[in-house]
């Protein structure tokens, strides 16, 4: 390398430094964070960042990661903006490391909590459907109702910066979802990996399906009833004696 060649590098850094030092950070009189964070969000939209950041990967191959979608028959809480924020670290991490990382959002639709919601609603048991209600509008019910909450689910997903693509994304109670698990259910069962087993499970006789163990934490799982079984207990005697 020349003399010439570091003294244009010389100059250019300092025209470099001359430019940033002639911009001024923003000054708060009183931080808003609410503000700071609409003006941030307003910046990434004004440039298409979240796009872009996933156009200008390239070299490293793709990060794939899986994400358990949320059902948005129920509202956001504090744990779900914990749990994202810890996705989005790892899925910008991998970007920043020059992975393509496709975030797809996805809305679980499936689960005894709305069919119960659906049925409570519209005052009927499992024993109705079929008979007061068609299959076709009790299932039509619950995904109407699985969907409610789509809009604040969508506005905190925004708010909290999450990046993820909600335009177009996968869910559960759509046939093709549906036939790509049964799908890879037979593939998986053609070559061997399927084994059958036994396990204790809850079980719910109104409901008339087992439990999972989020489903008994739901609120209204428990109640206190008195027992009035009575136990009576009796010594045992050897035949032998």
């Amino acid at each position: 390398m020349t003399f010439d060649f570091f003294i244009s590098l010389h100059l250019v850094k300092n025209e470099i430094d001359r430019d940033l030092m002639s911009k001024k950070f923003p000054e708060y009189r009183s931080l808003d964070l609410a503000k700071v964070n609409n003006e941030v969000l307003e910046m990434w939209d004004k440039h298409d960042t979240f796009r872009k950041s996933l156009r200008d990967r390239n070299g490293r191959g793709e990060f794939v990661f899986y994400e358990g979608p949320p059902s948005a028959n129920g509202m956001p809480g504090i744990h779900h903006v914990m749990a994202r924020a810890i996705k989005d670290t790892i899925c910008r991490y991998k970007t920043l490391q020059g992975y393509e990382v496709k975030r797809k959002a996805g809305w679980d639709t499936h689960g005894l909590p709305v069919e119960l919601g659906v049925e409570k609603a519209l005052g009927i048991t499992k024993e109705d459907i079929g008979n007061k209600i068609s299959v076709e509008d009790y299932n039509a019910a619950c995904r109407t109702d699985v969907m409610k909450y789509t809009d604040a689910w969508e506005d905190l997903t925004r708010h909290m910066g999450y990046w993820v693509d909600m335009e177009d994304p996968y869910v559960t109670y759509d046939n093709r979802y549906i036939e790509t698990l049964w799908w890879l259910l037979k593939e998986l069962y053609k070559k061997g990996l399927l084994y059958e087993g036994y396990t204790i499970q809850p079980f719910s006789p109104a409901a008339g399906t087992g439990l999972s163990s989020h489903e008994l934490n739901m609120p209204g799982c428990y109640r206190d009833v008195k027992d009035t079984t009575c136990n009576a207990l009796f010594n045992v005697r050897s035949k032998s004696l």
